[in-house]
């Protein structure tokens, strides 16, 4: 017999937007759930790398209705902002399934959804949430020569720590935050190239005396067209102290134009010139991951959602958080995961499902 459960709302995805979504739908008195995939609601964090650490300090990084704890200048650790999770989603008044993948959405036969876990459950709900954001799904370029090529390839999103790349030779692919943070460190213990197809773009994190997010508060810069431009920029920017720019000019690591091909040994530049190397991490980004959706008519044939804002364009009561530029450049970070959050909620409440809104 199949275990059947009906809320007013369920949430896919129990990390920072998800539980953030949960915080307004229970504030609104609706009974949610939260269906999340990992052993706890603490998103994609345990599995970023080791030394990560926030670029926004704790004061810009909390999720409504909880402050950020310590130092409110400081600039958080992964292992931080796990804990902090773990307490803002057992603060909640809705229910967390832990464990609990999902498999499908579905249109009920009633009004609604209907969401189908991999255990078979079955969670019925006229508004559905998908906040699975995009760690799932790495996004890796297809490159001349890989499949001959008898190092490692991976993706950022794998790499933990600079050990098992102890003395070895490592080409890093990108030009934004993670790929010069992650070249750097290895740098210090490994031979190592950060090939970019622009040249890395630095902004002081801290300009005038005053963390780039103060700045970001008191110029509206979310809402700004300020904050489109840096969207269609070739590269995004890397927010630095003088650490990442001192260690590029120093050599290590060596910046050099992107790679056109492999080889079995290693990789070919431009000018023909050929490298040795024992593996290759590419930090190129993300693509949303909603496999459950697949079908539905909610995804583009790439596997992009139709939304506006994060609503769905598509089907009344569906809505998307975490998406990266969903709303503002902060879309897919604990500083925006709260704005968003609220947003959707407003727009998903049954009073404007029922008056079309979700379309416009």
């Amino acid at each position: 017999m199949t275990d059947e459960y009906a809320y007013d709302a369920v949430v896919i995805g129990g990390g920072q937007s998800g539980l953030a979504a949960a915080h307004y739908l229970t504030g609104q008195g609706s009974s949610t759930a939260v269906l999340e995939a990992a052993p706890e609601a603490t998103g994609s964090w345990p599995r970023y790398y080791d030394s990560l650490t926030l670029f926004s300090p704790a004061r810009y990084s909390s999720l409504p209705g909880r402050r950020f704890p310590g130092d409110p200048d400081r600039y958080p650790h992964r292992d931080e902002v796990i804990d902090y999770l773990r307490c803002y989603a057992a603060g909640l008044d809705a229910d967390i399934h832990t464990s609990t993948p999902v498999e499908a959405v579905s249109v009920s036969d009633g009004a609604g959804f209907a969401v189908t876990t991999g255990s078979g459950a079955v969670f019925t709900a006229p508004r559905v949430i998908a906040a699975t954001g995009s760690f799932g799904s790495p996004s890796l370029p297809a490159i001349d020569g890989q499949e001959e090529f008898g190092g490692r390839i991976l993706h950022a999103g794998e790499y933990r720590n600079p050990a098992e790349f102890a003395g070895r030779r490592v080409v890093v692919v990108g030009a934004g935050n993670s790929a010069v943070q992650i070249a750097a460190e290895l740098a210090e213990h490994a031979e190592v190239v950060l090939a970019s197809r622009a040249p890395v773009r630095f902004v002081p994190q801290r300009p005038l005396g005053r963390d780039m997010h103060f700045w970001f508060t008191i110029t509206g810069f979310d809402a700004a067209p300020l904050g489109r431009i840096v969207k269609e920029a070739p590269t995004q920017p890397v927010f630095d102290t003088g650490r990442y720019r001192a260690a590029l000019d120093a050599g290590r690591p060596e910046r050099r134009q992107m790679f056109t091909a492999f080889e079995p040994e290693g990789v070919v530049w431009p000018d023909g010139t050929r490298t040795p190397v024992d593996a290759v991490v590419f930090a190129t980004g993300y693509r949303p991951h909603l496999p459950y959706l697949v079908g539905s008519g909610a995804l583009t044939d790439t596997g992009i959602p139709r939304q506006r804002q994060g609503v769905s364009t598509t089907h009344p009561g569906l809505g998307f958080l975490g998406l990266e530029w969903q709303r503002t450049p902060s879309s897919n970070s604990l500083r925006g995961a709260g704005r968003d959050a609220a947003y959707l909620v407003r727009r998903l409440q049954p009073a404007a499902l029922r008056r079309g809104e979700h379309a416009r």
